[in-house]
């Protein structure tokens, strides 16, 4: 539903009547992963998809009876043995698709707007809705808050409104999109009861450290990937934005310095990638040894495999783990044989996207593993030990 936010908040505003229609299971190989929604007005103009176009036709249908009938429903398409063509996924998945009426007084309609409201204004959010249980709880929702706060309601009391905000937020908190289980009468007890949960949640950060003409052409693809961009780098005299008018933010700080203070505000998560880009140990070794104890997503660092070598006698005299120094990517990105500043950006990007994805780095051609792959990863918890206060 989030991909399709802005176009959605002005339907919501318009007081437009349409049927929401979200992908909320995949089995197989899919196109679209949990969340990915089409909208369908009561005219018939449509937004968004659910699957790159097998099965568009069938819930644009069912998108518009669920507007004239103000009833909704889960529904199944999967792969047709006797025609490839028919209704269903030629590429052989199965989708559990969601159909949502949201019409004039439809309870989930000030729910939407609430999230649809907050991921506009910047803001942490999720809906929560019912995707299995209860007929008659089928739909239902909650919009809930960075905060715990939650508005609207899941046709089950009290009880079960405050269990499915406490699942929602864990997942809001991790800025992750996906299913939770519980029962009709909170906790585990009652009927099972299941849940998706859309966060809308700020862009992954991709911070880069070094004011290097590499980073200049690793922001630029950052921002093209949806990253909210940092460079930073001790120098003020190579870190300016003119420099770099692609990254979100210059900042000119000490660059381990700059990090523990992004830990601290609550700006990082499982979603950041860190490439360190400086080549000098004064920068790399604080920098590195520290990222390497938090729960970053990537830790990645340019230099030769002679300047891997020398870093990594470093961090171990400053105490850093194998187990830790194994999270290193360095030399930083995949082998695609360029050379150039937005070919070695291209490299770093390709690394940094298939760890957050938990892809391969393989080629397709030849494989045997499926192409669309959802590892569902738990969140990584904050670690325990307080962390040393950074060096001046």
């Amino acid at each position: 539903m989030l991909d399709i936010a802005e176009e959605l908040r002005a339907w919501c505003a318009a007081r437009r009547e349409f049927a929401l229609a979200t992908v909320v299971a995949v089995s197989g190989s899919a196109p679209r992963g949990p969340g990915a929604s089409l909208a369908v007005d009561d005219r018939g103009t449509a937004l968004g998809s659910i699957s790159g176009g097998c099965v568009e036709s069938a819930v644009h249908e069912l998108c518009l009876d669920a507007i004239a009938s103000g009833r909704g429903g889960l529904h199944r398409f999967g792969y047709s043995d006797d025609d490839a063509f028919a209704v269903g996924l030629t590429c052989g998945g199965v989708l559990d698709v969601l159909v949502t009426p949201v019409r004039g007084r439809d309870p989930v309609r000030p729910v939407l707007g609430s999230v649809l409201d907050a991921a506009a204004d910047g803001t942490r959010a999720a809906l929560a809705r019912v995707v299995s249980g209860p007929p008659r709880q089928l739909g239902r929702a909650l919009a809930v808050h960075a905060d715990g706060s939650y508005e609207g309601g899941l046709a089950g009391g009290p009880a079960l409104d405050r269990a499915a905000a406490g699942r929602a937020r864990a997942l809001l908190l991790a800025g992750r999109t996906g299913t939770a289980e519980l029962g009709t009468a909170g906790g585990l007890c009652g009927e099972p009861l299941t849940l998706l949960v859309e966060s809308a949640a700020e862009p992954p950060r991709l911070i880069v450290y070094g004011a290097i003409d590499f980073a200049a052409a690793l922001a630029r693809i950052g921002a093209f990937l949806g990253h909210r961009v940092t460079v930073c780098d001790a120098r003020p005299v190579f870190a300016t934005p003119a420099r770099f008018p692609e990254a979100d933010e210059v900042v000119v700080d000490w660059p381990h310095r700059h990090l523990a203070a992004q830990w601290e505000a609550g700006r990082l998560d499982s979603r950041t990638a860190v490439c360190v880009l400086t080549h000098d140990a004064k920068f790399d070794v604080p920098l590195l040894e520290l990222a390497l104890r938090l729960p970053l997503g990537y830790v990645g660092a340019m230099g030769s495999r002679r300047t891997h070598a020398e870093r990594e006698r470093r961090l171990r005299e400053e105490g850093v783990t194998d187990a830790a120094l194994a999270r290193l990517r360095s030399p930083i990105g995949l082998d695609l044989g360029g050379a150039t500043p937005e070919e070695t950006a291209l490299a770093i990007a390709a690394e940094f996207t298939a760890f957050r994805h938990g892809g391969s780095a393989l080629p397709l051609t030849g494989g045997a593993t499926p192409i669309h792959r959802r590892p569902a990863a738990a969140p990584v918890p904050r670690p325990t030990a307080a962390l040393s206060p950074p060096r001046p």
